[in-house]
């Protein structure tokens, strides 16, 4: 009976991630939870290509390496209208965190069940928003 020789001491998961560096995006810029974000999107309309903004609060964010994506939420003619984005999706141009809302919370999908002013987060002062 043959032995087994170990080859390699690189686990399946380092491997994995090695394949996937190259697919990841170089700068992503930081967004958390509750988050207000503009995600600049390019939208395909026949033979021509235009950016679409979608705005709206951060509700989720999940997974890790390529498989991480993230959920925003706006109100558009008084329906919710929830978007889920992969984050080192090709489509997505730019993401650019416009407002930091304060929450205790990893998934905010309590929102969901609010309307009018009870969706509204408490604003947090922080470094990496563009309104300070």
């Amino acid at each position: 009976m043959a032995k087994k020789v170990k080859t390699s001491t690189i686990s399946k998961t380092e491997m994995l991630d090695a394949v996937e560096s190259r697919c990841l995006k170089e700068s992503i810029p930081r967004f958390e939870v509750g988050d207000t974000v503009d995600v600049h999107c390019s939208v395909g309309e026949g033979d021509k290509e235009r950016i679409q903004i979608f705005t709206g609060t951060v509700i989720a964010r999940r997974g890790r390496g390529i498989n991480e994506n993230f959920t925003v939420r706006r109100i558009v003619a008084g329906e919710g209208v929830e978007r889920i984005f992969p984050l080192h999706s090709p489509s997505i141009v730019d993401i650019k965190p416009v407002r930091s809302g304060k929450t205790r919370r990893a998934k905010l999908y309590y929102l969901r069940k609010r309307t009018g002013k009870a969706i509204r987060l408490t604003h947090r002062h922080s470094d990496h928003t563009i309104s300070k």
